[in-house]
């Protein structure tokens, strides 16, 4: 069942998605060679909490760490640790927070260092197909509708579209309905009402969609050990329209981006102090 949010809410949820995308800002100036993801797993966890709220994955189904780390060709769910970050590595940083009771959830998947042009364009074509997709999150639509969009552009760049993960409803738990899958048909699956709040997330490969599971019961790779990318915001229906809630202002501040793919998904405009 979907449960709808109220205006306030939503409010409220967006100040929950802020503290994420404030965070991911604060470890994305310290993305860089040589940096360990458990360096920047503890960035994570300090920011969230000098923000008066709480690590939302520390202790989720026994999740171990603040961050899910995914390098390379490990498409999600990675656990941080001790080995360096390479020139060349790209890496999916997933955060999560609770603030006011309620989930924010977002990712966004860096390079490290300079990337080739290869991988550089899967980064490219997988956060493009994130706002093709948030586009047909509106009255009227269904569930396919998004899913039908994201794999299609994919798909026309030659990549992968992970079927076994998927994005969801987000409020006071961190997964609720309706799945998000970032495949699927026109006009099927549940349809979008006013108040729902979703994660978005497409997870492409560069190669097979095809994924494997490692004996640790988190890490997710590739099975062609091929790269991954992946990209999520926090999306509200509010007036029968996609209205984000999260932000990569925070990233493209600290990464010196300049970007206006979030103007026509915003109502608030956001002040980002450097």
């Amino acid at each position: 069942m979907i449960v709808v949010k109220t205006k306030e809410e939503i409010e409220l949820m967006r100040e929950a998605a802020l503290v994420v995308s404030k965070t991911l800002g604060e470890v994305a100036k310290a993305v860089k060679p040589g940096v360990t993801t458990l360096q920047l797993d503890k960035i994570a966890e300090e920011c969230i909490r000098d923000q008066d709220a709480i690590p939302g994955f520390l202790g989720l189904y026994d999740f171990p760490n603040t961050l899910c780390m995914s390098p390379n060709s490990q498409v999600v769910h990675g656990i941080p640790n001790d080995i360096p970050l390479v020139e060349g590595d790209i890496i999916s940083i997933d955060c999560g927070a609770i603030k006011h009771g309620f989930y924010g959830d977002h990712a966004y998947t860096f390079p490290v260092g300079k990337i080739d042009a290869e991988t550089e364009k899967l980064l490219q074509v997988t956060k493009e197909s994130l706002y093709i997709g948030i586009k047909e999150l509106k009255l009227g639509n269904r569930v396919g509708d998004v899913g039908y969009a994201i794999q299609q552009y994919t798909e026309s760049h030659g990549y992968g579209v992970v079927r076994e993960l998927v994005g969801h409803g987000l409020g006071k738990t961190m997964h609720e309905d309706p799945e998000m899958p970032n495949y699927g048909r026109r006009g099927r699956g549940k349809k979008f009402i006013e108040g729902m709040v979703v994660a978005i997330e497409p997870m492409i490969n560069m190669g097979t969609h095809k994924i494997k599971q490692h004996k640790d019961g988190w890490t997710i790779t590739t099975l062609d050990n091929l790269p991954s990318a992946h990209f999520e915001h926090d999306v509200a229906i509010v007036d029968g329209k996609p209205e984000l809630l999260s932000t990569f202002a925070y990233i493209y501040d600290a990464l010196g981006i300049k970007s206006n793919e979030e103007d026509e998904f915003r109502q608030i405009k956001l002040t980002v102090n450097s």
